[in-house]
């Protein structure tokens, strides 16, 4: 799968277009850092990013949208240098680098973090289509930071990606201890691969 950035508007955007959705995605990214979910909303996301309100609506169907959408590039600017943290001589040691450095970014910006968690979570089906994309690109950097052929690959990604759901929950919503979820992706990745791998091994 492409790193590029991969959005849910299915129309070919122009140059202003694509400018113009970028800073809509920016301010509600600001927005929600400064104040969470309830910061966010479409009138204020088109007064921060300079545009008429009827503007956001024609890339984002609802809050829940632009902030899922938010989050797609909050992945991606946090796993871009994924070579450089994919670190280690194993798939465990490079995996539990990724989880590590994702629960740190998260933990640094709770109130984006649960921002985006409370959007990504939501029944609202106009986010279907771009959480799709968003897990589909969390499995493919898992994968890449796993590296090694791993049994059951599949099933593996989207049970660690349970685990990254599980620890930014954990981290934006239960306010448990940044030391306590890094502990717990740690563990988990390591047990999900360690038992993938011993499945595969003939008794």
């Amino acid at each position: 799968m492409s790193g590029d950035v991969r959005i849910t508007v299915t129309r070919t955007l122009s140059k202003d277009q694509q400018a113009r959705r970028e800073r809509l995605l920016d301010a509600a990214r600001d927005l929600a850092l400064e104040g969470g979910y309830p910061a966010v909303t479409m009138h204020d996301v088109a007064d921060r990013a300079g545009v008429a309100r009827a503007t956001v609506y024609r890339y984002f169907a609802t809050k829940d949208h632009l902030l899922t959408e938010v989050a797609a590039t909050w992945a991606h600017r946090i796993t871009h240098d994924i070579d450089a943290l994919a670190v280690g001589e194993t798939p465990v040691e490079r995996l539990t680098a990724l989880l590590e450095r994702i629960v740190e970014v998260a933990a640094s910006e709770r109130t984006l973090t649960s921002a985006i968690i409370q959007a990504v979570t939501s029944d609202d089906s106009s986010v279907d289509a771009a959480r799709t994309v968003l897990f589909l690109f969390v499995r493919d950097r898992l994968s890449a930071a796993i590296g090694d052929p791993v049994p059951d690959r599949d099933d593996v990604e989207i049970v660690l990606g349970h685990i990254l759901l599980a620890a930014l929950v954990s981290l934006a919503s239960l306010h448990r201890p940044v030391d306590e979820v890094t502990a717990m992706v740690r563990t988990g990745g390591r047990l999900v691969l360690a038992g993938a791998l011993a499945a595969a091994t003939p008794s």
